[in-house]
């Protein structure tokens, strides 16, 4: 009979780990600005290099959801355009790993994510003036490294990735079902990485499988929630979330 490790947390921190694999559920069924959240309500719990081994589960299971509901959407275009650098900074993350701390690298990558914020309300307000560099191929490049070496070390590569997406103007449903297969690949990516690492185990497993439903309860509300929410007020979301990401990862 197989034996399972026991979980063992206090009230507050199954309310916290509850809450986050909803969170991840909400995410992914279409109120992807929220990916910060189960990030923060996890940290409640665990150290937040262990943590990326536990949300990593979870975040598979909604992505199995969102591709299946999402299949019919995606943009396939943008989503190989940033799949290979993105691949290639899940393996500069892993590697990066123990060599940099969090608490060094969360602050850059969160003052870049600034900066490209204000680089797109600068672009709001002069118009198709800057969309020369939305449109090329260095910035595609660099997006798609800085996604994949941030959710390696983080499970905080939402805000960046979102952002790209916006800077290509990808409509509301379109964006979602990109954001869903991309980060269903990437997720499947870095489980033999955060395996040899140590962080994704029999204990985090056992964990995803307690918490599994929570994500798929949590995914077909944001999926309700998004159908009622029009693209402006879709985007400002998107971008308001995106700077409370880049400012806990700052501070």
């Amino acid at each position: 009979m197989l034996s399972l490790p026991p979980l063992h947390f206090s009230s507050l921190g199954w309310l916290a780990v509850i809450g986050g694999a909803f969170g991840i559920g909400l995410n992914k069924g279409g109120l992807t600005g929220l990916g910060i959240l189960p990030v923060l309500l996890f940290a409640v719990v665990f150290q937040a290099r262990e943590s990326t081994g536990f949300i990593l589960p979870l975040l598979i299971v909604g992505d199995i959801g969102a591709i299946i509901i999402y299949r019919r959407v995606v943009i396939w275009k943008v989503f190989w355009t940033l799949l290979p650098p993105a691949l290639a900074g899940v393996v500069i993350g892993y590697f990066l790993m123990g060599r940099i701390s969090e608490s060094a690298f969360g602050p850059l990558i969160g003052w870049i994510i600034i900066a490209l914020i204000a680089l797109q309300f600068l672009r709001s307000a002069l118009g198709e003036k800057l969309d020369h560099i939305f449109a090329s191929r260095g910035f595609s490049l660099g997006m798609g490294v800085l996604t994949g070496i941030t959710t390696m070390i983080a499970n905080a590569a939402g805000p960046v990735a979102n952002l790209y997406f916006l800077s290509v103007r990808l409509p509301k449903w379109n964006l979602i079902g990109t954001s869903a297969w991309l980060f269903f690949v990437i997720n499947l990516s870095k489980v033999p990485f955060s395996a040899d690492l140590g962080l994704t185990n029999a204990y985090s497993l056992t964990l995803a499988l307690v918490l599994a439903p929570l994500v798929l309860t949590g995914f077909f509300t944001g999926r309700y929630i998004a159908a009622y929410l029009p693209q402006k007020i879709f985007e400002r979301f998107l971008l308001a979330c995106t700077a409370v990401g880049a400012l806990r990862l700052v501070w």
